[in-house]
């Protein structure tokens, strides 16, 4: 675990890093789902790096494709490409846009960043297994801020009734809706829906792992309601929303750097 905690705070000094380079990337967001992304490349899905587009694997949707240079870091740690071309992030010619696109990205299931639409899409596409018979899995990763949308809520019905137990829904709750909505339980408001739902804190990786991979019971879809913190690892951004899309000065990536190697 020792080890695992090092890779993670190398690959958020190299988020931090590039995002300073090139000023742009959203941070806190991309540090709120970094643990449930290494769970789910490194321990929970099938999936082949070299050979990504197999029929055989499970899929991966992360529906707030704003997090995309955590899902860069996470999948160059898994071997889909060199961690060096996360440096090329944002820039002209880069595949590595601010946006995931799945036509410059093998891995990538589906272009993402227009909120509200991911769990949706996944819900087909969990559909189309299902009919086909196959055992493979789709996960989705959504923020609090989309349940805002009522596309998620139709879509929410839709996989109940459908019976898709081959669907796995991340709730990346890091509570930045609060602000304008406050859903309280949303636990309870997703499981009156007839949803398997499951609490975990979404940095903890011990609790991630058996709650992604444990199967659902009564044909249901499953929702996994992670607990988290938006700029989770540097204190001087944790939950601040002035540092939703910003980049860091010179001055400011130290101190981020700083407080990675201290925890503090």
């Amino acid at each position: 675990m020792e080890d695992r905690e090092e890779t993670l705070k190398l690959l958020k000094k190299e988020i931090i890093k590039v995002s300073y380079h090139t000023q742009e990337g959203h941070i806190p967001s991309a540090f709120s789902i970094l643990d449930i992304l290494y769970v789910l490349y490194h321990d929970v899905m099938k999936i082949n790096p070299t050979n990504p587009n197999e029929e055989d694997r499970d899929r991966l949707i992360v529906s707030k494709g704003h997090a995309s240079i955590g899902i860069y870091a996470v999948m160059a740690s898994a071997g889909f490409f060199p961690l060096d071309e996360l440096s090329s992030f944002g820039q002209y010619g880069s595949r590595l846009g601010g946006h995931p696109d799945f036509h410059k990205i093998p891995g990538i299931e589906v272009s993402t960043g227009s909120l509200g639409h991911g769990l949706p899409i996944a819900v087909g596409m969990a559909m189309a297994l299902k009919f086909k018979g196959s055992k493979n899995k789709v996960f989705v990763i959504i923020g609090d801020g989309e349940l805002n949308e009522g596309t998620n809520w139709e879509a929410i019905m839709a996989a109940k009734e459908q019976e898709l137990s081959n669907l796995v829904c991340i709730l990346d709750y890091n509570h930045s809706s609060d602000r304008a909505v406050d859903f309280g339980a949303v636990e309870k408001k997703i499981s009156d829906f007839g949803w398997n739902v499951r609490l975990a804190d979404g940095h903890n990786h011990e609790q991630l792992q058996p709650v992604l991979t444990l199967s659902s019971d009564n044909r249901s879809p499953v929702m996994v309601a992670a607990q988290t913190i938006k700029g989770y690892g540097c204190k001087s951004i944790e939950n601040n929303p002035a540092w939703h899309h910003r980049s860091p000065n010179e001055q400011e990536m130290q101190q981020l750097l700083e407080e990675l190697d201290n925890g503090n």
